[in-house]
C-alpha cells in the first residue's frame, strides 16, 4: 500500500509539473514566435472579427426589413406589391443567401482554422526548443525543430495571406450590403411617395369636379314646381277658353295684371309660353300649383309665376311689345 501511495504521489507531481510547463508556454515562452503576438496578424484578426459581426448584423437587419414590410403590407393592396417586390429583391440581391457573402464567410472560417494551426505549431516549436536546450544539441531533435519552425513560417505566411483576402472580401460584402439596403429603402420610399401623390391627384380632381357641380347647381335658378300636378292645359286662342277643366277647378281667377319677366323661361311643350328676361306679360290666370297663364308678344301659354314680378306702372313703349 505504501508503495502504491508513493507511486500515486509521484505521478501527481509529474502531472502538476507538466501543467505548469504548458501554462508557461501559453503565457510567456511563446514570445515573438507566437502568431497572436504578431501585431499585423492581431490587427487582421480584430478587423476580421468586426467585419464578420458587421456583415452578420447587416444580414439580420435586411431580414428584419423583409419581415417588417411583410407585416406592413397587410394594410392594403399597394403595400402588398411594394412588400413583395422588396422581399424578392432582398432575397435575390441583398446578400441574405448571396454567393459573395458565403465565399467571404468561408474565407474567414479558413483563416480561423489556419490561425489556430499556427498557434498550435507555435506551441510545438516552443516545446521542441526546450527539448533542444535539454538535449545538449541532439541532431535528431534539432532537425525536428528546424522542420517545425519551417512549418510555422509557412503557416504564418498563409495566415497573413488569408487574413488579407478574408478582410478584403468581408469589406466588399459589407459595402455591397449597405449599398443594396439603401437602394431598397429608397425604392420603397419612392413607391410610397408615388402612390400617395397619385391618390392626392385623384382627390384633387374629385374635389374640382364637386366644386364645379356645386357652382353649377347654385348658379341655376330654383323653381318651385309641383310635379304631382298635371301639365298645364292647352290654350285655345279661338274662343278664349281653356280646354282642360282640371285647372279650372284648382285655379283662382284674379284680375288681369302686368308682370315683368325676371328669369328667362323656355317652354318645352305647345301649351307653355317661352319668356325672356325683361319682357312684359299680361297675366290672365294663376293656378294653385304655381303656374300662371298669360300673353306676351302675341303668344299665350303657361309659365311659372315665380319667373315674373307684378308691375303697377309700365311705360307706353313697353306696352307695345306686350300685344
Amino acid at each position: 500500500m505504501e508503495a502504491i501511495r508513493k507511486q500515486a504521489t509521484k505521478l501527481r507531481d509529474q502531472v502538476a509539473k507538466q501543467q505548469q510547463a504548458v501554462f508557461r508556454q501559453f503565457t510567456g515562452v511563446y514570445g515573438s514566435d507566437n502568431v497572436i503576438a504578431d501585431e499585423t496578424e492581431l490587427q487582421h484578426h480584430q478587423r476580421l472579427e468586426k467585419l464578420y459581426i458587421s456583415t452578420r448584423a447587416g444580414k439580420h437587419f435586411q431580414r428584419d426589413i423583409v419581415r417588417g414590410v411583410e407585416g406592413y403590407i397587410v394594410h392594403g393592396s399597394k403595400q402588398v406589391e411594394i412588400g413583395t417586390k422588396l422581399s424578392e429583391d432582398c432575397r435575390k440581391y441583398a446578400m441574405v443567401m448571396g454567393a459573395p457573402l458565403e465565399d467571404a464567410r468561408q474565407l474567414a472560417q479558413r483563416y480561423d482554422r489556419v490561425r489556430q494551426e499556427a498557434e498550435a505549431q507555435g506551441i510545438d516549436v516552443s516545446r521542441r526548443q526546450a527539448r533542444v536546450r535539454d538535449s545538449m544539441g541532439n541532431p535528431d531533435i534539432v532537425m525536428k525543430l528546424e522542420a517545425a519552425e519551417a512549418k510555422l513560417l509557412e503557416l504564418k505566411t498563409n495566415t497573413a495571406t488569408l487574413g488579407k483576402e478574408a478582410t478584403a472580401a468581408m469589406a466588399a460584402v459589407e459595402g455591397q450590403q449597405q449599398k443594396m439596403t439603401l437602394q431598397r429603402l429608397v425604392a420603397m420610399v419612392e413607391s410610397e411617395r408615388t402612390y400617395h401623390q397619385r391618390v392626392l391627384q385623384i382627390l384633387d380632381q374629385l374635389e374640382g369636379e364637386l366644386l364645379s357641380e356645386r357652382q353649377r347647381i347654385e348658379a341655376s335658378p330654383s323653381v318651385s314646381v309641383d310635379t304631382s300636378v298635371p301639365p298645364p292645359p292647352p290654350y285655345e286662342e279661338i274662343n278664349g277658353s281653356f280646354a282642360s277643366q282640371t285647372y279650372d277647378e284648382t285655379a283662382d281667377t284674379i284680375d288681369y295684371f302686368l308682370g315683368e319677366v325676371v328669369h328667362p323661361f323656355r317652354g318645352v311643350s305647345d301649351v307653355e309660353l317661352s319668356l325672356s328676361a325683361g319682357d312684359y306679360v299680361v297675366v290672365r290666370k294663376v293656378s294653385n300649383s304655381g303656374w300662371a297663364e298669360g300673353e306676351c308678344k302675341g303668344k299665350a301659354g303657361w309659365f311659372p309665376l315665380d319667373y315674373v314680378e307684378r308691375r303697377e306702372r309700365v311705360l307706353a313703349s313697353k306696352m307695345a311689345h306686350v300685344f
